[in-house]
């Protein structure tokens, strides 16, 4: 008889590295950059501190590299780092069932211990982890992970004495590989654009320090939490929720559980359901509770609440894109919110013509998921299917069939949302949602138009330049002809077509 046996969450990714990102060491690498920067912004930001991150990465011997990440954040109590660091599936991403949340760079809680996993596994080697919490002692540790028990393990346990007022670092060895393009540099660049209120310093394996400066001090708009809305809820989620909530009726469990339900459809849903309102929610059967599941999708709502999401804004795309490039022309839109299966998402787009880039190369896109940048399958990328499918053409730009353009441009495209559909565990490409799909046609439409009106206008001010010198050219040669017909003289004569070709040029 076969034996059975339960696995620990981390013995299982141990095991299944391909699921969290680690399926090549050129992946592995720009994997744990990801999530080790995603945590110092998102702990910079929750404390309303404007983010100086700090990244170096050494070759130590072939293949294996070191990687540290320095943040001014607010630091992490020495009771909690363990749990943090060591455990997978600890963290505050999570959310309480019930719960929406709201918009964040991570969702699963699962990255920066699985990174630490990955580091000892391919390198033997603890991690190497410092906080500093304001007012508290400078705490130091090296953290490795028991994977049978999904347990961290200390050792090398100190208190430093320091200047730094409040942040983290963490420092891992893990084997690797290092691209100079499509690698860590252009993670932090594009990283930096999309954070213009982010000052991001880079240290690369040749020791050539390069500083992606901040150009915004406002911070982001904080996203607030929000209940689910009823329209795109499951039914083993509402019996769950049903279950657990304080509420006493269900009328106030529709009312106090989700978002955007008021009395009178709380009162409708109800009714529908041919359910009492006064009716204890722990008490709804399976089959009840699948009638009022679907009397909530019929019954009429509002709209979702969007202020669980957090745009960059136009001007700071801007912003980002001018700091980064050598622009001859920048646009941005940042579309209305809409709603994919009741849940808020916002598509923020944004262009960058410029003669210094590769007039006859592919355009580069530039795709972000919840202002991290995605830099794998992106072919299989919804967004990357909404540019290929726009028609750049009447634009001014060549394209092959069912293909990005050709042109000396950059296209940013950002898709924010409480909970961005990826096609995979990787988080690497967003699901084409016929919604998501939609939108981000729609703003590329948007500064398509604008940089047609652009292209129009370079052209007009090209012709008129070229018919300029075109009678430069010959300005001599009439007005002496016309000078040997008239007898007037030449110099007068050539200063009346010079101030013709301007009246005309105007």
């Amino acid at each position: 008889m076969a034996e059975y046996k339960a696995v620990a969450i981390s013995e299982f990714f141990e095991k299944n590295k391909h699921l969290l990102g680690f399926d090549s060491p050129t992946k592995a690498l720009i994997t744990i950059l990801k999530e080790a920067v995603d945590n110092s912004l998102d702990a910079c930001e929750e404390a309303d501190i404007l983010p100086h991150i700090i990244v170096k990465i050494k070759n130590t011997e072939k293949d294996i590299f070191q990687l540290s990440v320095e943040d001014n954040g607010p630091g992490i109590e020495e009771k909690y780092v363990k749990d943090v660091f060591g455990k997978l599936l600890f963290g505050s991403k999570f959310k309480s069932l019930g719960e929406a949340g709201m918009q964040s760079r991570g969702q699963q809680g699962i990255g920066i211990s699985a990174s630490i996993l990955y580091s000892q596994l391919t390198t033997g080697e603890p991690a190497a982890i410092e906080s500093k919490v304001k007012d508290k002692i400078h705490y130091s540790c090296k953290l490795s992970i028991d994977t049978a028990t999904n347990m961290p393990v200390l050792e090398d346990e100190k208190k430093l004495e320091t200047v730094k007022d409040h942040g983290t670092k963490i420092t891992m060895k893990l084997k690797g590989l290092y691209r100079k393009t499509k690698g860590p540099y252009d993670y932090l660049k594009y990283t930096a654009i999309a954070n213009p209120h982010a000052q991001l310093i880079f240290v690369n394996p040749e020791g050539k320090k390069i500083i992606f400066k901040r150009v915004t001090d406002k911070l982001p708009k904080k996203p607030k939490k929000v209940a689910p809305h009823p329209h795109g809820v499951e039914l083993g989620t509402l019996m769950k929720m049903m279950a657990r909530t304080n509420s006493k009726t269900v009328q106030s469990f529709l009312m106090n559980d989700f978002s955007k339900v008021g009395s009178i459809g709380a009162k409708d849903i109800c009714k529908l359901s041919k359910l009492d309102p006064h009716t204890r929610p722990n008490a709804v059967t399976r089959d009840k509770s699948s009638d009022l599941m679907e009397a909530m999708q019929q019954v009429k709502l509002q709209r979702p609440p969007t202020d669980c999401l957090s745009p960059i804004g136009e001007d700071n795309i801007i912003k980002g894109l001018n700091k980064e490039y050598n622009a001859d022309f920048v646009a941005a839109c940042t579309r209305p919110v809409a709603v994919y299966n009741s849940i808020p998402f916002q598509v923020e787009v944004g262009l960058v013509y410029s003669k210094e880039l590769p007039s006859d190369k592919q355009i580069t896109l530039i795709r972000f998921a919840n202002k991290v940048p995605l830099f794998y399958q992106q072919s299989e990328c919804g967004i990357y299917k909404a540019v290929a499918k726009t028609q750049w053409k009447r634009y001014g730009l060549s394209q092959p069939g069912g293909s990005l353009p050709v042109g000396p441009m950059v296209i940013l495209v950002d898709v924010e949302s409480v909970w961005v559909p990826f096609i995979s565990e990787g988080k690497q490409a967003v699901a084409s949602y016929d919604e998501i799909i939609k939108e981000v046609k729609l703003g590329l439409l948007d500064i398509g138009r604008k940089l047609g009106s652009y292209l129009s206008a370079e052209q007009r001010k090209y012709a008129k330049e070229r018919r300029m010198k075109i009678f430069d050219r010959y300005s001599e040669e009439v007005a002496q002809s016309i000078s040997n017909l008239t007898g007037k003289n030449k110099e007068y004569i050539m200063t009346l077509i010079k101030k013709e070709v301007v009246k005309r040029n105007e």
